[in-house]
């Protein structure tokens, strides 16, 4: 088919715009990351791109992001492990054994988030990300507390992608109850994904009133979602965070334990009084969880679980399953068999017990493994899935950072005691963006 003179000016058009962004982005790290975050806080899944087909918007400016900031870094052990999924998942669907979709999702939801994290340090300082996160966490948050109090959340109103926008766009509620959901299209994946941002927000290196603030904003976002799943990971991850994380001061603590403390005696009767109004709704989304567990004989070495929709065992009919798996760890095993998901959950597993050695312990580590016992009660939805992803990642290559003197981090406490003096960046980059002489301090 010949290609008419305005469609091919429209493409050089088109061409050079993706050019002039890369440059930009390769120029502007933080601000490129600054972009990054806030696409995926604020922007749902629903918008982006078809090229082939449709490529969300956080993970088509993940791909631009990542030609922008191409970068060596000191490869890890988990490296190897997800480029033996990749290379598994990638022949299974050549043999027939993993369906496309499930194969894009694999490379664009999991692969291309997690490389843009373990490069993103050797770019930009890890005090950067702390507060871009806490930010944009706390934006997110008061957006879902507005959502909660006027029943209104403007993201549905966003066109986009179908079946996409359908799919995500239905607001939830739970005893009678709006449960805000903000740009996630879900109540857990918003409340999962703050949950996660509460370890950055502890480790970013502002004073104490401001970090106090945003955790308190992010926790009772997290509380209006009226998700189980995300109080209980939101408080392992803010416990996890006060008690490993370096340089956290005895006041931050106190103060945070005694915020808590309030904060567990205002919203425990209010989500009691929720669940205990959804009654029946509520019992039933637990027990459906625990009936999953049925599909573990449908699970192969290798590749899909075939048509199990159709079948019965015992006393299920399967395909009572088929029209939501809210499970990560059971949906991979159904998707791409044992040994893949076993890849997988290597690295994962690789990333949290990085809180166990003190010289390696970080947020974005511990954010990972707060959010362990969601990984079998949630799948990895919108972009829940692309943030946890990148988290760990991130989480692989803070030890790599600190340790090169990659983060311009203060000396001082995490709690936010240290002079203004030293409470901004000192990351200086030459004209390339490749070199950097940073002054190091404990985070």
């Amino acid at each position: 088919m010949t290609i008419g003179a305005p469609s091919a000016l429209l493409a050089l058009g088109a061409l050079a715009a993706v050019v002039i962004v890369l440059f930009c982005l390769r120029a502007l790290p933080r601000a490129g990351f600054a972009l990054w975050a806030s696409v995926a806080f604020l922007l749902p899944v629903w918008v982006g791109v078809a090229v082939g087909f449709h490529w969300p918007a956080i993970i088509a400016l993940t791909v631009l992001l990542l030609v922008a900031n191409a970068h060596k870094v000191p490869l890890h052990p988990a490296d190897g492990v997800m480029a033996a999924f990749v290379t598994l998942v990638l022949g299974l669907r050549f043999l027939g054994g993993v369906t496309l979709g499930e194969t894009v999702t694999a490379v664009t939801e999991w692969v291309i988030p997690y490389i843009w994290g373990r490069i993103l340090l050797a770019r930009v300082s890890t005090q950067w990300v702390t507060s871009v996160v806490t930010v944009l966490a706390a934006l997110a948050a008061v957006l879902a507390l507005i959502e909660f109090a006027t029943s209104f959340n403007p993201f549905v109103l966003i066109p986009g992608s179908e079946p996409l926008h359908s799919s995500w766009n239905t607001l939830q509620e739970r005893g009678g109850i709006l449960r805000a959901e903000g740009a996630f299209g879900h109540s857990i994946a918003l409340g999962a994904t703050l949950a996660m941002s509460s370890a950055f927000a502890v480790a970013a290196p502002w004073r104490t009133a401001p970090k106090i603030l945003a955790i308190c904003l992010i926790a009772a976002a997290t509380v209006v979602t009226f998700s189980r799943a995300g109080l209980i990971t939101l408080v392992l991850t803010a416990v996890l965070s006060i008690c490993l994380l370096h340089g956290v001061s005895r006041r931050f603590r106190v103060v945070v334990v005694g915020a808590g403390a309030i904060g567990v005696l205002v919203a425990l009767p209010v989500i009691n009084a929720v669940l205990g109004a959804a009654g029946d709704e509520a019992e039933g989304s637990a027990g459906y969880r625990t009936d999953l567990l049925v599909l573990l004989e449908q699970v192969r070495p290798f590749g899909n679980a075939g048509q199990w929709q159709t079948l019965v065992t015992g006393e299920y009919y399967l395909g009572y399953f088929a029209r939501s798996i809210d499970n990560a760890l059971m949906l991979t095993l159904l998707r791409y068999g044992a040994v893949p998901t076993a890849l997988a959950v290597a690295i994962i597993v690789s990333a949290a017990l990085l809180v166990l050695p003190r010289n390696s312990r970080n947020p974005a580590a511990i954010a990972v493994a707060g959010q362990l016992p969601s990984l079998v009660v949630v799948a990895l939805i919108t972009q829940y899935g692309a943030i946890f992803w990148f988290c760990v990642g991130l989480a692989l290559s803070w030890p790599w950072a600190r340790s090169a003197g990659a983060d311009d981090e203060p000396s001082g406490t995490v709690g936010g005691e240290m002079s203004d003096a030293r409470n901004g960046a000192t990351l200086s980059e030459s004209a390339t963006g490749g070199s950097r002489r940073v002054r190091r301090g404990e985070m």
